[in-house]
């Protein structure tokens, strides 16, 4: 399946959570991120991804067929179970367009942060609406800027 000269430039956002499956490694994690830099500069998509040790929380964006393309490899992927597709959207411009994935993972110079969007004392971002999920992620980003 090719994508079409129409469908190229529209562009999407997609925002999903998922579980890290227990077996999941520091060392893992950062060659999914290495992997994720590099597949999505060859693929025209952008984002910002968050993760704890038990939860990702991530927003990309790029061309209509990309992102579906994306959602399906996610899906497939054993790294992480019980994805939820929290929003999608057609986008004017890029948040992210600097990222090929920009990254933040919880550390005391941010925890105000995850807090104010927690609705619980543990982060779980299975609860939060698809605007306070985005918030979330400018506010990490733009500490990270």
């Amino acid at each position: 399946m090719t994508s079409s000269t129409s469908d190229a430039h529209i562009l999407m956002s997609m925002t999903y959570v998922s579980r890290a499956n227990p077996d999941v490694s520091a060392k893992d994690f950062n060659e999914i991120l290495q992997q994720a830099q590099a597949n999505n500069a060859a693929n025209g998509i952008t984002g910002m991804l968050t993760f704890n040790k038990d939860y990702f929380l991530q927003t990309v964006e790029g061309p209509r067929a990309q992102i579906n393309r994306l959602l399906y490899a996610l899906i497939a992927d054993q790294r992480h179970h019980d994805l939820q597709v929290i929003e999608t959207r057609e986008l004017k411009y890029r948040k992210w367009a600097k990222w090929s994935m920009n990254y933040a993972s919880p550390t005391e110079s941010n925890a105000a942060i995850y807090l104010k969007y927690s609705t619980t004392v543990d982060f779980n971002p299975y609860l939060l609406s698809a605007e306070s999920a985005l918030d979330l992620m400018t506010e990490l980003s733009a500490q990270r800027a």
